[in-house]
């Protein structure tokens, strides 16, 4: 059975009882399901609930949670703070790169993996780090990131 959005949406819409003031519940729970913000979602919350559409962007770009572009199920996110940056993060970004065959920022086509940047995630004595959904890796060297993506292939 193939994935419906519009059916995803309007549950996710009438949970909240289509009122404006849960809009930004909305749209947690909108970026949860989809991992991020569909521009057709967005139309729906906006017909739906009767918000106007430039307040659902402004609220989209205003806060870090929401992203308008896709991202993996899997987030990776590499530490660029101080000590990672001076022990070789910009390799590992590098590295995931060409594993994943996509540049940071991007999604791969199957929508598994996305690479980002981030700055200090507060574990300077693991440098350099590396952040998959919840779990987080350090020290990572170019060498590991192989074996490091491997345990999430089949999750």
């Amino acid at each position: 059975m193939e994935y419906d959005t519009h059916t995803k949406a309007e549950e996710i819409i009438c949970r909240w009882d289509r009122k404006p003031e849960n809009i930004i519940e909305m749209m947690h729970d909108i970026q949860n399901e989809f991992n991020y913000l569909p521009r057709d979602v967005l139309f729906e919350i906006s017909k739906e609930a009767r918000i106007p559409l430039s307040k659902i962007y402004s609220i989209a770009t205003f806060y870090n949670a929401f992203s308008l572009k896709p991202k993996g199920k899997h987030r990776i996110c590499v530490c660029l703070g101080t000590p990672c940056h001076a022990l070789g993060a910009s390799r590992i970004v590098n590295a995931l790169e060409r594993e994943l065959n996509i540049k940071r920022g991007d999604v791969t086509p199957d929508m598994k993996f996305s690479i980002e940047e981030t700055g200090c995630v507060g574990t300077c004595g693991l440098a350099p780090v590396v952040i998959i959904g919840e779990d987080l890796f350090g020290p990572v060297t170019v060498d590991g990131v192989p074996r490091l993506l491997k345990k999430y292939e089949s999750k």
